[in-house]
């Protein structure tokens, strides 16, 4: 697969269509497991294949002087594949866009469709792309919007219809119907994932991305987060997610 940008040192040969892929479309590192990481865990652990999509290259995900983006850049690739293998995601593809100002492209819409031809997921978790506050104390970054608006469009209309980016036939990937998305992050949810058996895996995998995040907070923080979640639903623990069951 010729991509732009793209490492592809992870790649692998299609997916076996006996098998249930999922993939994973993100900003950053550290996105998939700060939002989802407890449901990507139950998915592999029910033999489901799981693709991560990293959609920029982490290079601005320090303000420390000593670590510039050349410096920080493979510091976060590394990060993020020894998060996926505690969750035991198979495959990361990294777009590496440039950390920071990622837009919506046509470009970036391509990459997502030809990936999505390729892997044909079945379901796709990515963020809400309208939202744009959380609790009055945080403003979304405009990177996870970005990947999210994309992601979206990639998986309709472009994936699904034929003569959105012909180029790709050219490459053997037909169309692809993705059957659900998983959006967290959202103002409107209405699922949640039980959890309750994969917290701690989610606690370790965050605790890999040790250039973001300090050991301790990531498993205070994960517990309170979650756990309220999970007594919203009737958990110990819980991820929620607004679902789109594409028809």
């Amino acid at each position: 697969m010729a991509q732009r940008k793209v490492d592809t040192c992870t790649l692998q040969a299609r997916s076996d269509n006996t098998i249930g892929v999922r993939m994973v479309i993100i900003a950053h590192p550290d996105d998939a497991e700060f939002s989802s990481a407890g449901t990507i865990a139950r998915w592999t652990h029910e033999g489901y294949r799981v693709i991560y999509v990293i959609c920029t290259d982490g290079s601005r995900g320090s303000n420390d002087p000593d670590m510039p983006p050349d410096i920080i850049t493979p510091i976060r690739h590394a990060e993020q594949l020894e998060a996926a293998g505690v969750l035991g995601v198979q495959e990361v593809v990294f777009l590496n866009h440039e950390d920071g100002t990622l837009e919506p492209t046509l470009e970036l819409r391509r990459e997502l469709t030809r990936l999505i031809r390729y892997y044909r997921p079945d379901i796709v978790i990515s963020g809400d792309p309208t939202r744009h506050f959380q609790r009055n104390v945080y403003i979304n970054h405009p990177d996870h919007r970005a990947a999210a608006e994309a992601a979206l469009y990639a998986i309709f209309p472009s994936a699904v219809t034929r003569f959105i980016f012909p180029e790709l036939l050219k490459e053997n990937l037909e169309p692809h119907k993705v059957s659900e998305v998983f959006l967290y992050g959202s103002p409107e949810s209405d699922t949640c994932v039980d959890i309750s058996e994969t917290i701690h895996l989610k606690i370790r995998a965050l605790q890999k991305h040790c250039s973001q995040v300090k050991s301790e907070y990531a498993d205070q923080r994960t517990r309170e987060w979650n756990g309220e979640i999970g007594r919203k639903h009737g958990c110990d623990y819980g991820e929620e997610y607004r679902r789109l069951v594409l028809r």
